[in-house]
């Protein structure tokens, strides 16, 4: 792209759903599943093609396709790549008789995340650098332990995260409560006494009852307790984090679509640290959103799955402080995308040679599980 040139018109818009089946079931306190859906989103403009996808229903590809799409397209020669601000806005007064939280969100964010990831390429810049590095790598989380997971897949996943340099883990409880002490006890014993451990109950406990186990999960070092009662809960939330084990962070938020949500979190000071998600959170535009809230309200930050998206955010952003490395996540971007990263010492670090995300889709690979 020359300097020169002040607009870049869109002249393509296509998205495609993608249901690629779980490694083994997966489970949380709330929910079971055995695949994950992504929609992918591909943008051209400029000689150039930006990707965005998601973690959504198929639903979220009908919306792009009828509505974000033409959208984008409109007026003959396609809306401008490099105002990733203007399009953003178009497409939320779009959907207002739609509702804004939900499918609208995300569908949003797929192709709010492809804008940015065209722009870069078209400036010929990693998309931290378009941001604005504040750090080189981000360190992550490993991310699963599902309750679903027997005692023996749960022990190999924990332990060999921290073989590979993760020092901080996550596992999924509250589906069985009367097993959730000992599951936490052998995640202790498969991690070793330094690594930190988190544990995430995705809102399946009552208030006194999440209470109770976090004093019991204090025996066992838990440092992060995501989720302990709904998220909508938000007086739940601060009883939690009053009254809960100092050490022990109280987490909520990604089911945050619009900026009121995380607004109103911060106002109630329900959580110790914020999570986001920019694949619901109206994309990148939307995620930047919450990290300029969280530094106002001066909260840490930590993104939520789909790592390799998050991964340039996460850099960029002053008040993030780690990376969700979500196993199902991890695994589907390693087998559809080129330039997917491994997880090195505790931390991701973008390649700063590739623009964009830095990822290319591969679409041959893909095709088997195309919806």
């Amino acid at each position: 792209m020359s300097t020169r040139e002040s607009s870049v018109p869109l002249h393509s818009v296509s998205v495609a759903a993608y249901r690629i089946p779980t490694d083994a079931p997966e489970a949380d306190g709330t929910l079971a599943w055995n695949s994950t859906t992504m929609v992918l989103v591909q943008l051209e403009g400029g000689g150039k093609r930006g990707i965005g996808y998601g973690y959504a229903d198929s639903a979220t590809a009908t919306l792009i396709h009828d509505r974000l799409a033409p959208l984008l397209l409109e007026h003959n020669a396609g809306r401008d790549a490099l105002a990733t601000n203007a399009c953003w806005l178009e497409m939320v007064k779009s959907i207002r008789n739609l509702g804004r939280p939900g499918i609208c969100s995300m569908a949003i964010a797929a192709v709010d995340a492809a804008l940015w990831d065209l722009k870069a390429k078209l400036l010929e810049l990693p998309l931290a650098a378009l941001l604005g590095k504040t750090r080189d790598a981000i360190p992550v989380y490993g991310s699963g332990g599902f309750t679903s997971y027997s005692s023996t897949q749960l022990w190999q996943q924990l332990h060999g995260w921290i073989e590979c340099g993760i020092t901080r883990v996550k596992m999924k409880i509250g589906s069985e409560p009367e097993r959730d002490l000992e599951r936490v006890r052998s995640a202790r014993e498969a991690i070793g006494p330094a690594p930190q451990l988190f544990v995430d109950a995705n809102g399946a406990y009552e208030r006194k009852q999440a209470l109770a186990f976090a004093h019991a999960f204090r025996d066992f070092g838990v440092a992060w307790f995501e989720e302990p009662v709904s998220s909508d809960d938000l007086d739940g939330l601060r009883l939690l984090r009053d009254q809960g084990p100092p050490g022990m962070a109280i987490s909520a938020g990604e089911y945050g679509y619009d900026l009121p949500y995380f607004r109103r979190m911060l106002e109630a000071r329900a959580v110790d640290v914020l999570q986001a998600d920019a694949t619901r959170c109206a994309g990148i535009t939307g995620w930047l959103g919450v990290a300029a809230l969280c530094e106002a309200y001066n909260v840490p930050l930590s993104s939520h799955c789909a790592p390799m998206l998050h991964l340039p955010l996460c850099c960029a952003a002053r008040p993030a402080i780690h990376l969700e490395y979500f196993h199902d996540h991890v695994r589907i971007e390693h087998m559809l995308f080129d330039g997917a990263i491994h997880s090195e010492h505790g931390g991701l670090a973008p390649d700063m040679s590739r623009p964009g995300l830095g990822i290319a889709f591969r679409e041959r690979d893909a095709e088997c599980y195309r919806i």
